[in-house]
Order: C-alpha cells, then structure tokens, then sequence
C-alpha cells in the first residue's frame, strides 16, 4: 500500500487520497479473533470441547491468513508499506483507518500470529483454577486482536485504540486466573501502563496539533495523524516542543517495554499471571514498547531522538546490570525469568539507541528470539508448576531424571537465552552490543563505548544466574518431597505440539540469522532515513 501523496498547485500541502479497501488481508487477520470471541459468548459455558475448538480454530484461521500475507508480500520492496488501505475512519479530527505492514512490522505480526495458537494448545490440559474457559479463551483473542492491530495500524489514533485494547484482557487474565497475590499485580500492571498511555496520548495529540497540515480528500485543511506523513509533516515543530513530546512517548513505550526504572510492574504481572498469560506476555505485549520506538517516536522526531539516545542508552544498560543482578537474588524460578526479561530487553534499547541501521536490525532480531525464547522459559516454568506444585528454586531438582525429555528442552531455552552461538538468543545479544560501538553521527562514541562494554558484562551475569537456575532445577537428584510423585511425568503431547515450533525457530534463526535480517534491513533503513544512519 502506497500513500498517494502530492503537492497541490495553489499551497505547499501534502495532499491525502483514499487507496484499498477496509476488506482487505490485513483486516481479516486483524479482527478474525474478535469474530471468535463472539462465538466464544454463543458458546454455552458448560460445552467445554466447543469452546477450545472454536478457540483453536480462530487462532489457526488467524495464522492461515498470516501464510497468505507472507505469499502476497513483495519481499523485494519490504521497505514499503504494503497490502494495506488508507480509508475515512474520524472525519472529524481526519484520523483515518490506515493499516500496512513493511519489514519492520512483518516478524512481529508473524510471531503474534505464531505464539496464540501454541498458547490455546497448551492450554488445552492446563486451564487453570477457577476454570471458565469461556472467557480464558474470549480474552486471549481480544488480546490478540490488540496485538495485531498494534503492529498493522499507521494511524496514530488507530494505533492508540488497538494499544489500549490489550489492558483490559491481560488484566483480567492476571486478576482471575492469576496466584494469590493476582489482584495486586493486575492492578499495579494496569495502572502503570494506563500511566504510559496518557502520556502518550498527550504525545500524540501534541505532535497532531503542532505539525503541518494536509489536503483531505473532502478538500478540507486539517491536521494528521498519518505514521506515513507525520515523518515530513513534523519537520516544522520547534526542538523544544519536539524534546517534551518525544519524551511524552518515552515514558509511554518505555512502561511497555519495561525499562528501567519503569520496570517494576514486570516482575509481579509475571510471577502472578497464569502460564499463557506470562508466555503472552513476555513474547508479544513487550515489544509493542519497542515497536513505538522503532515505528513512530524515533522517525517521526529524529532530532528529538538524538536529543533522548544517551538517556535512553544509560536506562538500557542499568536495566541489564539490575535485571541480572536481580536474576541472582531470587528464588522463584518464574520470577527469576520475569527479571531476564528486564535484561534481555535492555539490550534491545541499547540497540535502538544507537540510532543506526545496524543497531535497529539487531533490535527486531532481538525482539523475535526474546519472544521465542522467554515464551518457552514460561511455557516450562508452568509445566513445572503443575507437576511440583511449587516454582522455589531450592525445592526443585533433578528433573533430567523424572522428565528428561522437559529438561534436555529446558537446557536448549537456558542456552539460547543465555546468547550462546548457533541458538537465536546470540543474534539478539551479540549485534546489540557491537552496535554500540558506532552510534548513529552526532552522539557521543564515548559514551556508547562505555555502555557496550557494560552491557557485555551483562552476558556474564546472563550466564551466571542462567546456568545457576537450571543447575538447581535439572541437576542432582529428585528431593525426597517429590522422588516418588507419580504427577512429575515428561512432556505430553500438548505439550509436544505448543513447544516445538518454538524449539525449531530458536535453533534455524540461530543457524540462518539472514531469514530475518534480509526481511527487517530494507525498512529499517527508510525509518533511518531522516537521521542518516
């Protein structure tokens, strides 16, 4: 999808056409889950089977229609925005249903796409206590609209809609199905995130009012909230209205992501959620925080951005070291990987902030291998859960001798997240750190040269609290508490079928990074393009 554009005879306005159709491939795989939590309500409660199967065949439908967006884009032009339509929506404050996917949005779309339907087959055995499937599954498909809406909107306000959506059922999901403290942490994560979001707005509307205006198709002169113009239209705001509002978005992707110090909602969303929920979670809802930077704050206020990437780099590289040295401390498996994520995500920003081509291609491939490899650490964390009834570090062990099978898995995901060579997690770690080392023109080389060689000894203490977990967990001998519990089998088949898709991504992208790359640099280099990376 190309957004006509051009300049008018009579003033030196961008003038705005309608192209495609609101009926398009990107539509249907948007609201094709919205559709199956409609006939989730139908659904009487107490027809349990019905229930999964309509779940199951929403988020396969979903990912069918994901395999035919792959078949129809041009991976030859992935910098452009693709497959997509620019229609009418809000007349009124010309905000308008835009929607198109280039290399940027296209792995994150496909990983939403691919992690919802592994999420409803684990769930097939492992729904957990007070039951009620009917909304366990309606709220996961909300959620996913949400998600994939995030990452096809090019439309401020329609982006903002679609970012929202995702509270309400992740909420819910934490608060009913969560542990004992569920209701604290639904509400710290909501709050939190609710904070971010009106920053953002604020942000938002900011950057409508302030920037230039266009032509609209009813030949009216207004504002925009158009991603794709928004780059062009924002040249003429001043540095210090750019500096105020890029920092609106900072805060408000930053609670998404988390960064440090806007962390610390993380790790108790984490430890409380059920299973899906922190496997959602951690796979997908982080990386709309990373997605705002990448799609709309750093191309759409390139100078701003420049302004904010010290701060923004410092952040990264404390979250690393804190969420490592916090990963020391803890003594519950589940939360111990909610603090990698902190880590792992700081390497992400790092390399965001480098403001380079480089830097932006090792932050989506670290995106993707966080949210395979993380969602297996939680697929695990779970599974141990319900065989040992506990999540205590010093309680567990031995489990390569009860389920080998789960713990030769465990092992893969330990070293993948540790970033070892061959496995995806390296190709997320790695890149991040050495782009560092030359930052986008304009910052300071210094500094960035610092922080990678901090951030470098956040690999270490990766290693360290990694290897400690599964050392404790899988090693030794079973606990006499738990030696003889006919519960603690290996992996079954559901379990099979939801993880194995995850274990062969983990180990290909490892092999063959280019899969990704060749995809994500062509548009990385576009959303550069103002900074002159």
């Amino acid at each position: 999808m190309l957004l006509a554009q051009q300049l008018t005879e009579s003033a030196d306005i961008l003038e705005v056409a309608n192209t495609g159709s609101f009926w398009n491939i990107l539509t249907f795989v948007v609201f094709t889950p919205l559709v199956g939590a409609l006939v989730l309500l139908a659904i009487p409660k107490a027809n349990q089977q019905a229930l999964k199967v309509v779940a199951l065949g929403t988020t396969l439908v979903a990912a069918g229609l994901g395999v035919v967006i792959l078949t129809q884009f041009d991976f030859g032009d992935a910098s452009a925005k693709q497959l997509g339509a620019n229609i009418g929506w809000i007349e009124v404050i010309n905000s308008r249903y835009i929607v198109g996917i280039d290399g940027i949005s296209l792995p994150l779309l496909m990983l939403t796409l691919l992690i919802m339907p592994l999420v409803v087959i684990y769930s097939w055995n492992h729904i957990p206590s007070p039951g009620n499937p009917k909304a366990f599954f309606a709220l996961q498909m909300v959620l996913m609209t949400g998600m994939l809406g995030s990452f096809v909107a090019l439309d401020l306000i329609l982006f903002f809609v679609f970012f929202e959506v995702v509270l309400l059922p992740m909420y819910f999901l934490i608060g009913v199905w969560g542990g004992e403290q569920r209701q604290y942490a639904s509400i710290k994560f909501f709050l939190y995130t609710l904070f971010g979001s009106a920053l953002m707005l604020v942000a938002f509307l900011a950057l409508y009012f302030l920037s230039d205006e266009v032509l609209t198709p009813s030949g009216n002169v207004m504002h925009s909230f158009d991603m794709t113009l928004l780059p062009a239209l924002a040249t003429g705001i001043s540095a210090g209205a750019a500096l105020w509002i890029f920092g609106g978005m900072f805060i408000g992707f930053g609670v998404k992501v988390p960064m440090f110090p806007f962390h610390t909602w993380l790790p108790d969303a984490h430890t409380q959620a059920p299973t899906v929920g922190s496997v959602i979670l951690a796979a997908v809802l982080l990386k709309l925080g990373t997605y705002g930077f990448m799609r709309i704050a750093i191309p759409i206020l390139p100078d701003a951005a420049k302004s904010w990437a010290p701060v923004i780099g410092i952040l990264a590289v404390i979250g690393i070291i804190y969420g490592a040295l916090c990963c020391l401390a803890q003594t519950d498996m589940k939360r111990l990987i909610a603090f990698s994520s902190v880590a792992h995500m700081g390497f992400t920003m790092l390399a965001i902030s480098t403001l380079t081509d480089f830097g932006f291609n090792a932050a989506l491939f670290g995106m993707v291998a966080h949210g395979l490899i993380t969602g297996m650490l939680f697929f695990l964390a779970g599974s141990t859960k319900e065989r040992y009834h506990t999540l205590e570090i010093k309680r567990l062990g031995g489990l390569l001798k009860q389920a080998p099978h789960m713990g030769w898995i465990m092992g893969l995901a330990v070293m993948a997240s540790l970033g070892l060579p061959g496995l995806a997690g390296f190709w997320g770690e790695f890149p991040a750190i050495l782009s560092a080392y030359d930052p986008a023109e304009g910052l300071n080389v210094a500094l960035f040269r610092t922080l990678m060689v901090i951030a470098a000894v956040g690999t270490v203490l990766a290693a360290g609290y990694l290897l400690w977990l599964y050392q404790r967990v899988a090693f030794g001998t079973p606990s006499a508490e738990f030696e003889n519990d006919p519960n603690i089998v290996d992996v079954t088949t559901t379990e099979w079928i939801a993880w194995t898709p995850l274990i062969v991504l983990i180990v290909v992208l490892g092999m063959v990074p280019g899969i990704l790359f060749n995809v994500t640099n062509p548009a990385v280099g576009v959303a550069l393009s103002a900074i002159g990376a």
